[in-house]
Formats: structure tokens, sequence, C-alpha cells
């Protein structure tokens, strides 16, 4: 696919992977409809996208656990544009707390928002998307192939995204729609400072070592070139790919692993 003068929607598109995706694809030639929660910071992206990259770029204001908010982000982009190409499902959150002692809305606000808000905009995207015989993306995440210690409900909530975009591939797998799961390592971004932590509370600094992760930049570049060449799965790093095998042949031996690696981490919640 070329991107030049395809419509892109982006969720989360505010700040780290979502703001880089936008820019990515602007700098493609593409037009983008931006959504987000942080509305004025949204509409300054999407200014400087137009100045600088000289596409068009609408901020809409979206709570993607708000299913009308996500019915008018795909009306917006049909009313501005007159069609939508591709769909990334960006916007995520992430938790850091055991399950034994977190509050279940934790989990709760995770799915609304990681697969309920995938669900609500694919819907409402899909009859678009069928008529372009577009990309329908989900930025996913190594947890959703492998459960992490303190992040119960994000790797639910990534395996439930996986699962959904999976049978979807298959239920258009006729008719042109093109499916793809985007799975970055860990990456350099403010998912882990807005982390909730037991309480719901965003526990503001992150415990991982933030300078030998990816970029977001780099994971905006490979999922871009992904919906050009319209892959299925992107695991993104050598440590993911590694983590996808184990999880398949050696299990136990995996499980192992994930242990010592977070309990190596900074004020570590596995004793």
């Amino acid at each position: 696919m070329n991107l030049k003068n395809k419509v892109i929607v982006i969720t989360g598109a505010s700040s780290g992977i979502g703001k880089a995706l936008a820019i990515e694809f602007a700098n493609r030639g593409a037009n983008l409809v931006l959504g987000a929660r942080q509305y004025v910071g949204l509409c300054t992206i999407a200014q400087n996208i137009e100045t600088h990259q000289k596409v068009k770029a609408v901020a809409v204001q979206c709570d993607v656990t708000v299913e009308q908010d996500c019915a008018m982000l795909i009306k917006q982009a049909v009313l501005t544009f007159g069609r939508v190409d591709v769909l990334i499902n960006n916007a995520g959150i992430s938790m850091r707390a055991l399950l034994k002692d977190v509050d279940l809305q934790v989990l709760k606000s995770l799915m609304d928002v990681n697969f309920w808000g995938t669900v609500y905009c694919t819907k409402y995207a899909l009859p678009e998307i069928t008529k372009t015989k577009g990309s329908i993306v989900g930025v996913s995440s190594i947890a959703g192939y492998k459960g992490l210690p303190g992040r119960a409900g994000y790797s639910a909530s990534k395996y439930a995204m996986n699962g959904f975009l999976d049978a979807l591939r298959v239920e258009n797998l006729k008719i042109g729609v093109h499916v793809m799961v985007a799975c970055p390592g860990f990456t350099a971004s403010n998912i882990r400072n807005t982390a909730l932590d037991k309480s719901g509370k965003e526990q503001g600094e992150s415990t991982l070592e933030e300078n030998k992760m990816m970029t977001s930049e780099e994971v905006a570049s490979i999922i871009a070139n992904g919906v050009e060449n319209r892959s299925r799965t992107l695991i993104m790093t050598t440590q993911g790919k590694l983590t996808v095998f184990l999880s398949k042949f050696f299990p136990a031996f995996l499980d192992t692993q994930v242990y010592k690696v977070f309990a190596k981490e900074r004020n570590s919640l596995l004793r």
C-alpha cells in the first residue's frame, strides 16, 4: 500500500507511540484523523503536522472507553475526507500491581481501554475499511503472548485484543481487509509513567530502564512499513521473538526467566 493521500485514523495520538505514528504516517504523505482525550495537546500536534508535513490532520477528542466517542471519531473521518483507509488502534494503558493487592476496578479499566476501545473503533470503522480494502491495526504487546507478573490486567487485555483481531482477520479473509497485530517490545514512552497502581492511581515513574528500550519513533516506522507491506504480525525485538518461541515450546522455562527479569526491576513486586 502506498500511503500517500490515504486517510489514517489513530487513537491515543497525543503522546508516545501514537504521536510518533502520526508524524511517521504524515511524513509518508497520509492524511490523519487523530483521536485522544487530551484535546488541547492533540490540536497542537495536528497543527504542527499540517505546518511541517503539509498534509491534512484533524484532531478529535475521543475517549475510547465511550462507544459514542469512537463512533464519532470514525464519522468525523468520513465527513472530512470521505473515506477511511487505515485504523490504528493504539490507545492503551498499563498497570503495575499484584492480583492479591489490586482493586479489581483497575483490571476493568484496562479492559475498557485496551480491549473495548479496540472493539468499538473497529466496529464503526469496518464498513468504511471494507470499501477501501484497507487495514485495521492493533498495537498490542509481547504481554499478549506471555503473561507478565504485576501486569495481569494488561496481559489479559492484550491477549483479548490479539484474539479479537485474529478472529476478525479470518472473518474478512476473502474480502480484502488487512488485519495486523503489532507487538513492540518494551518501548521508551510514557505508558509506564501513567500505569495504574493497585488503587488505580498513576504510578508516576517507570521502574524499568527506559534508556535501553526501543524508541516510539522506531516502533512507528516498523508499523508504517507493516501497513505498507500488509504484514500479518509484527514481533519487533529479538527478545520478543524469543519470548514467543519459548512460550510455545518451553513454557515452564520461560516462566522462570520472566520471573527473574521482573524480580530485578526497581521496587520489584516479587518477593
